[in-house]
Protein backbone atom coordinates (compact mmCIF):
# COMPACT_ATOMS: atom_id res chain seq x y z
CA UNK A 1 0.00 0.00 0.00
CA UNK A 2 1.57 3.52 -1.03
CA UNK A 3 1.10 7.08 0.83
CA UNK A 4 0.64 10.44 -0.64
CA UNK A 5 0.79 12.73 2.70
CA UNK A 6 -0.93 16.65 2.54
CA UNK A 7 -0.80 17.92 5.57
CA UNK A 8 0.23 17.26 8.76
CA UNK A 9 -2.27 14.69 9.44
CA UNK A 10 -1.00 13.26 6.31
CA UNK A 11 -2.99 12.36 3.52
CA UNK A 12 -1.36 9.15 2.17
CA UNK A 13 -2.23 7.19 -1.33
CA UNK A 14 -1.72 3.24 -0.41
CA UNK A 15 -1.22 1.02 -3.38
CA UNK A 16 0.19 -2.70 -2.54
CA UNK A 17 2.83 -2.82 -4.68
CA UNK A 18 3.53 -6.73 -6.69
CA UNK A 19 7.07 -5.86 -7.67
CA UNK A 20 11.10 -4.62 -7.03
CA UNK A 21 14.62 -5.82 -7.68
CA UNK A 22 16.86 -6.82 -4.80
CA UNK A 23 20.41 -5.67 -4.13
CA UNK A 24 20.06 -1.82 -3.77
CA UNK A 25 22.82 -2.66 -1.07
CA UNK A 26 25.59 -4.70 -1.20
CA UNK A 27 28.72 -5.96 1.40
CA UNK A 28 30.91 -8.49 1.27
CA UNK A 29 29.41 -11.99 0.82
CA UNK A 30 28.74 -13.77 4.02
CA UNK A 31 30.23 -17.03 3.88
CA UNK A 32 28.95 -20.73 5.58
CA UNK A 33 31.08 -21.71 8.86
CA UNK A 34 30.59 -25.12 8.20
CA UNK A 35 31.37 -25.57 4.73
CA UNK A 36 33.44 -22.56 3.81
CA UNK A 37 30.91 -21.78 0.63
CA UNK A 38 29.87 -18.10 -0.22
CA UNK A 39 25.88 -17.17 1.02
CA UNK A 40 23.93 -16.05 -1.73
CA UNK A 41 22.59 -13.69 0.86
CA UNK A 42 22.93 -12.92 4.43
CA UNK A 43 19.10 -13.35 4.91
CA UNK A 44 19.52 -16.79 4.54
CA UNK A 45 19.18 -18.87 7.90
CA UNK A 46 21.25 -22.24 6.75
CA UNK A 47 23.56 -22.87 4.30
CA UNK A 48 21.81 -23.99 1.08
CA UNK A 49 25.01 -26.10 0.24
CA UNK A 50 25.36 -27.87 4.12
CA UNK A 51 22.28 -27.35 5.53
CA UNK A 52 24.07 -25.67 8.17
CA UNK A 53 22.74 -22.96 10.55
CA UNK A 54 23.98 -19.33 8.87
CA UNK A 55 26.16 -18.14 11.68
CA UNK A 56 25.96 -14.20 11.38
CA UNK A 57 28.33 -11.56 12.87
CA UNK A 58 27.72 -10.26 16.48
CA UNK A 59 27.70 -6.70 14.81
CA UNK A 60 25.19 -8.10 12.26
CA UNK A 61 21.24 -7.97 13.03
CA UNK A 62 17.98 -8.36 11.58
CA UNK A 63 15.96 -5.99 12.22
CA UNK A 64 12.74 -4.13 11.34
CA UNK A 65 13.64 -0.78 9.30
CA UNK A 66 11.48 2.36 7.57
CA UNK A 67 13.61 3.41 4.82
CA UNK A 68 12.77 6.81 3.23
CA UNK A 69 14.00 7.63 -0.58
CA UNK A 70 13.93 11.09 -1.59
CA UNK A 71 14.66 11.84 -5.14
CA UNK A 72 14.98 15.81 -6.48
CA UNK A 73 13.01 15.93 -9.51
CA UNK A 74 14.32 17.41 -12.62
CA UNK A 75 17.51 17.39 -11.83
CA UNK A 76 18.97 16.89 -15.02
CA UNK A 77 17.52 19.72 -16.20
CA UNK A 78 19.06 21.83 -13.62
CA UNK A 79 22.35 21.25 -14.17
CA UNK A 80 22.07 21.74 -17.84
CA UNK A 81 20.28 25.54 -16.97
CA UNK A 82 23.03 26.18 -14.02
CA UNK A 83 26.63 26.57 -13.63
CA UNK A 84 28.32 24.44 -11.88
CA UNK A 85 29.16 26.58 -8.83
CA UNK A 86 25.36 27.78 -8.41
CA UNK A 87 24.32 23.90 -8.83
CA UNK A 88 26.32 22.87 -5.90
CA UNK A 89 24.70 25.58 -3.87
CA UNK A 90 21.35 24.34 -4.72
CA UNK A 91 22.72 20.73 -3.79
CA UNK A 92 24.06 21.24 -0.86
CA UNK A 93 20.54 23.13 0.61
CA UNK A 94 19.00 20.13 -0.59
CA UNK A 95 21.12 17.81 1.29
CA UNK A 96 20.74 19.73 4.43
CA UNK A 97 17.22 19.94 3.94
CA UNK A 98 16.73 16.68 3.91
CA UNK A 99 19.07 15.46 6.77
CA UNK A 100 17.23 18.20 8.82
CA UNK A 101 13.68 16.27 8.11
CA UNK A 102 15.18 13.09 8.54
CA UNK A 103 17.15 13.82 11.66
CA UNK A 104 14.46 15.95 12.92
CA UNK A 105 12.36 12.90 13.93
CA UNK A 106 14.88 10.67 14.78
CA UNK A 107 16.27 8.82 11.71
CA UNK A 108 19.55 8.51 10.18
CA UNK A 109 20.86 9.33 7.07
CA UNK A 110 21.66 6.14 5.03
CA UNK A 111 23.56 7.96 1.93
CA UNK A 112 23.41 10.89 -0.87
CA UNK A 113 23.35 9.18 -3.59
CA UNK A 114 23.68 12.12 -6.58
CA UNK A 115 20.30 13.43 -6.53
CA UNK A 116 18.71 10.71 -4.00
CA UNK A 117 19.00 10.71 -0.22
CA UNK A 118 17.84 8.07 1.81
CA UNK A 119 17.30 8.10 5.40
CA UNK A 120 16.59 4.77 7.73
CA UNK A 121 14.46 4.72 11.02
CA UNK A 122 15.33 1.49 13.11
CA UNK A 123 18.49 1.43 13.14
CA UNK A 124 20.32 1.44 15.66
CA UNK A 125 17.56 1.64 18.10
CA UNK A 126 14.04 0.59 16.83
CA UNK A 127 10.69 2.65 18.12
CA UNK A 128 7.92 1.10 17.74
CA UNK A 129 6.40 4.34 16.01
CA UNK A 130 9.48 4.33 13.69
CA UNK A 131 7.06 4.11 10.86
CA UNK A 132 5.32 7.27 11.91
CA UNK A 133 7.90 9.27 12.34
CA UNK A 134 9.23 8.15 9.20
CA UNK A 135 5.56 9.42 7.61
CA UNK A 136 6.78 12.65 9.41
CA UNK A 137 10.04 13.31 8.06
CA UNK A 138 8.79 12.45 4.35
CA UNK A 139 5.80 15.10 4.46
CA UNK A 140 8.55 17.53 6.00
CA UNK A 141 10.71 16.84 3.44
CA UNK A 142 8.24 17.75 0.75
CA UNK A 143 7.01 20.90 2.73
CA UNK A 144 10.64 21.98 3.21
CA UNK A 145 11.67 22.07 0.08
CA UNK A 146 8.56 23.78 -1.58
CA UNK A 147 9.97 26.48 0.34
CA UNK A 148 13.59 26.25 -0.65
CA UNK A 149 12.19 26.08 -4.36
CA UNK A 150 11.29 29.67 -3.52
CA UNK A 151 14.84 30.83 -3.06
CA UNK A 152 16.30 28.90 -5.25
CA UNK A 153 13.62 29.94 -8.10
CA UNK A 154 14.56 33.83 -7.00
CA UNK A 155 18.22 33.37 -7.27
CA UNK A 156 18.42 30.57 -9.96
CA UNK A 157 15.72 30.89 -11.95
CA UNK A 158 13.82 27.58 -11.77
CA UNK A 159 12.06 25.61 -9.19
CA UNK A 160 13.07 22.20 -7.96
CA UNK A 161 11.13 19.87 -5.84
CA UNK A 162 11.10 16.30 -4.66
CA UNK A 163 8.82 12.68 -4.30
CA UNK A 164 9.38 10.52 -1.87
CA UNK A 165 9.41 6.62 -1.00
CA UNK A 166 8.43 5.22 2.57
CA UNK A 167 9.03 1.62 3.11
CA UNK A 168 8.81 -0.34 5.76
CA UNK A 169 10.57 -4.83 6.28
CA UNK A 170 12.95 -6.53 7.44
CA UNK A 171 16.65 -5.91 7.01
CA UNK A 172 19.78 -7.36 8.29
CA UNK A 173 22.19 -4.82 9.60
CA UNK A 174 25.70 -3.95 10.32
CA UNK A 175 25.39 -2.10 13.53
CA UNK A 176 29.30 -1.45 13.60
CA UNK A 177 29.96 0.18 10.08
CA UNK A 178 29.85 3.86 10.28
CA UNK A 179 27.27 3.91 7.10
CA UNK A 180 24.08 2.71 8.44
CA UNK A 181 23.23 2.09 4.80
CA UNK A 182 24.81 -1.06 4.90
CA UNK A 183 22.13 -2.97 5.07
CA UNK A 184 20.42 -6.35 2.82
CA UNK A 185 16.99 -6.44 2.05
CA UNK A 186 13.83 -6.07 -0.06
CA UNK A 187 12.52 -3.10 2.16
CA UNK A 188 15.02 -0.63 0.39
CA UNK A 189 14.40 -1.89 -3.12
CA UNK A 190 10.30 -1.40 -2.83
CA UNK A 191 11.17 2.01 -0.55
CA UNK A 192 13.34 2.84 -4.10
CA UNK A 193 10.71 1.67 -6.41
CA UNK A 194 7.61 3.63 -4.61
CA UNK A 195 9.63 7.19 -4.59
CA UNK A 196 10.20 6.62 -8.77
CA UNK A 197 6.62 5.88 -8.99
CA UNK A 198 4.87 8.97 -6.82
CA UNK A 199 4.50 12.13 -8.39
CA UNK A 200 6.53 15.51 -7.86
CA UNK A 201 5.70 16.69 -4.08
CA UNK A 202 4.04 12.75 -3.17
CA UNK A 203 4.79 10.49 -0.90
CA UNK A 204 4.16 7.10 -1.45
CA UNK A 205 3.99 4.29 1.07
CA UNK A 206 4.32 0.46 1.68
CA UNK A 207 1.61 -1.46 2.78
CA UNK A 208 4.03 -2.57 5.98
CA UNK A 209 4.32 1.08 6.97
CA UNK A 210 0.20 1.78 6.53
CA UNK A 211 -0.05 -0.96 8.70
CA UNK A 212 2.19 0.43 11.19
CA UNK A 213 0.91 3.74 11.23
CA UNK A 214 -2.53 4.07 9.82
CA UNK A 215 -3.35 6.05 12.81
CA UNK A 216 -0.93 8.95 12.25
CA UNK A 217 -1.74 9.67 8.95
CA UNK A 218 -4.86 9.96 6.41
CA UNK A 219 -4.39 7.23 3.39
CA UNK A 220 -5.84 7.05 -0.25
CA UNK A 221 -6.30 3.96 -1.80
CA UNK A 222 -4.34 4.06 -5.47
CA UNK A 223 -4.42 1.67 -7.93
CA UNK A 224 -2.44 -1.32 -8.03
CA UNK A 225 1.57 -0.40 -8.35
CA UNK A 226 4.01 -2.89 -10.48
CA UNK A 227 7.22 -3.18 -8.92
CA UNK A 228 10.06 -4.61 -10.90
CA UNK A 229 10.76 -8.15 -9.83
CA UNK A 230 8.20 -9.10 -7.73
CA UNK A 231 5.36 -11.95 -8.12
Amino acid sequence: MNLSIVGQRASVTARTPDTATLGSYHRAMPTCGACGKDLPSADFAFCPFCGAAAARPADEQRKTVTVVFADLVGSTELGSRLDPEVLRGVMQSYWATARQAIERHGGSVAKFIGDAAVGVFGVPTAREDDAARALRAAWDLVADMAALSEDVQRQAGVPIAVRVGVNTGPAVVDLSAADVGLMVGDVANVGARLEQAAPTGQVYVGESTYLLARDAADFEALPGLAVKGKN
